[in-house]
C-alpha cells in the first residue's frame, strides 16, 4: 500500500493483509478488494466525538486517514464469435475482458496527524 502523510504528527497505526487494511487494534477493517469496482473509490476514516473510529464523514469529527482503491483492471483478449455467420450481423471476434486479480499495492492511503 502507498502511503501518503498529509499533515505531521503522530498516524493511527494500521496493517495490511493481500485484500484488507486493519486500523488501531483492530477497531476498523474494511476489505478493500470487496470495494473495488470499475471507477475509483474513496474511504474515508474519521473519529467521532467518542474517540471511535468511523467509515465515512457523518459521524466524523476529524479526518484520520483515507484509502483510494484504483479502478479495476482489465485483460482483453479477442476471441472468434460462435456467433459469427458468414454474411450476417454479429462481428467475427469479441473482446473478452477480464478482471485482473487486486493488488493492495496499488491502493493509496492519506494520514491526518492525530493530534487536534
Amino acid at each position: 500500500m502507498i502511503e501518503v502523510i498529509k499533515t505531521p504528527g503522530n498516524h493511527i497505526a494500521y496493517a495490511t493483509t493481500d485484500k484488507s487494511v486493519i486500523f488501531g487494534d483492530e477497531d476498523l477493517s474494511i476489505n478493500l478488494k470487496n470495494r473495488q469496482k470499475d471507477e475509483a473509490v474513496t474511504i474515508d476514516v474519521c473519529e467521532d466525538i467518542n474517540g471511535e473510529l468511523t467509515m465515512g464523514t457523518a459521524a466524523g469529527q476529524r479526518y484520520v486517514a483515507q484509502v483510494e482503491i484504483p479502478a479495476r483492471a482489465y485483460t482483453e483478449t479477442e476471441e472468434k464469435n460462435p456467433a459469427y455467420v458468414e454474411g450476417g450481423t454479429e462481428s467475427e471476434y469479441v473482446v473478452k475482458r477480464e478482471p485482473m486479480p487486486f493488488d493492495i499495492d496499488t491502493c493509496t492511503i492519506y494520514l491526518w496527524g492525530l493530534e487536534a
